[in-house]
């Protein structure tokens, strides 16, 4: 049986709203997607964050009357409103397994020569490779988005084997895990949203990674444990904010890297963190750029 898809342009102030009226006009499902391709990092706790530009959708029966339907929908969102929805788009879909065809799209990803991603349902292409099993999620990243993946690559080009690694603004766990997984001895995780922490709890469980190798905190809470490699993949304003804390927490002749800054932010974020390490050339990878830098003496 085919659907009835209508999906409508909406803001973090709508879409709710949106997603509320679909389900009383009858939907069998409601979802909603980022519209600009933009990324989500960890929310703030109890936050449900959404895109700047979201498109809802929302799922009917064939058997519904297409001009009926809309002109409800559009009558029930001006009483409620007071403002028209014009931009409904409407397209029939064929009936098929959702979960499978979601599950399809993601694939085991490579990075660099030894690290890989791989989904749980996927088996690892290279068994003798580092396979960090990591499924697709919203909030936590799982290596897709060029931020994270320059991030990864930089760890498979090093010899992290036996190094104390701080992964600051850990979320899923994915780089602290994968250094684990490439050798490092021990890894600090510190997030501001405990879910994140859980979620890098139950990642590490599901890779078999010991409790005395990863230790997650929340900030405040983290020790002042100095490490050989500080990574920090997280938005450009609170990297700035963080220059000082971060060089603390970082040995002398200890690497640092740094992601999730736009191309524009790069030169502030490398001014913010120049007093306390010698900083490469940024590298970029579409719009995205990381930064990378060794500490100082002192």
């Amino acid at each position: 049986m085919p659907w009835i898809q209508l999906q409508i342009p909406a803001d973090p102030d709508t879409a709710d709203q949106l997603e509320d009226l679909l389900m009383e006009m009858g939907a069998d499902a409601v979802s909603m997607e980022d519209a600009a391709d933009q990324p989500l990092y960890e929310p703030d706790p109890g936050t449900t964050p959404l895109w700047s530009q979201t498109t809802v959708t929302g799922l009917f029966q064939s058997d519904r009357n297409i001009e009926q339907l809309l002109a409800e929908i559009r009558d029930a969102w001006h009483q409620q409103t007071q403002q028209s929805l014009a931009d409904i788009d409407v397209t029939l879909v064929e009936d098929k397994d959702w979960e499978r065809a979601w599950m399809d799209d993601f694939h085991p990803l490579q990075f660099g020569e030894r690290l890989w991603i791989v989904p749980s349902w996927h088996e690892a292409p290279a068994p003798d490779a580092a396979n960090l099993l990591l499924d697709p999620g919203l909030a936590f990243g799982t290596g897709t988005h060029p931020t994270t993946a320059l991030c990864l690559e930089w760890l498979d080009g090093q010899d992290v084997a036996g190094k104390q690694v701080t992964d600051y603004g850990c979320g899923s766990g994915i780089l602290g895990l994968a250094a684990l997984l490439l050798g490092a001895e021990h890894v600090v995780g510190v997030d501001t949203d405990p879910q994140a922490l859980e979620a890098s709890r139950d990642n590490a469980r599901r890779n078999g990674v010991e409790d005395n190798r990863l230790d997650l905190y929340l900030p405040g809470n983290d020790p002042d444990t100095r490490a050989d490699i500080m990574l920090a993949n997280i938005l450009a304003q609170p990297l700035i904010g963080l220059a000082p804390r971060l060089a603390e927490l970082t040995r002398s002749g200890g690497d640092l890297v740094l992601s999730g800054i736009l191309f524009n932010q790069a030169r502030g974020v490398m001014e913010a963190y120049e007093p306390w390490f010698i900083m490469d050339e940024p590298e970029q990878k579409e719009d995205w750029i990381r930064l990378t830098g060794r500490r100082k003496d002192g």
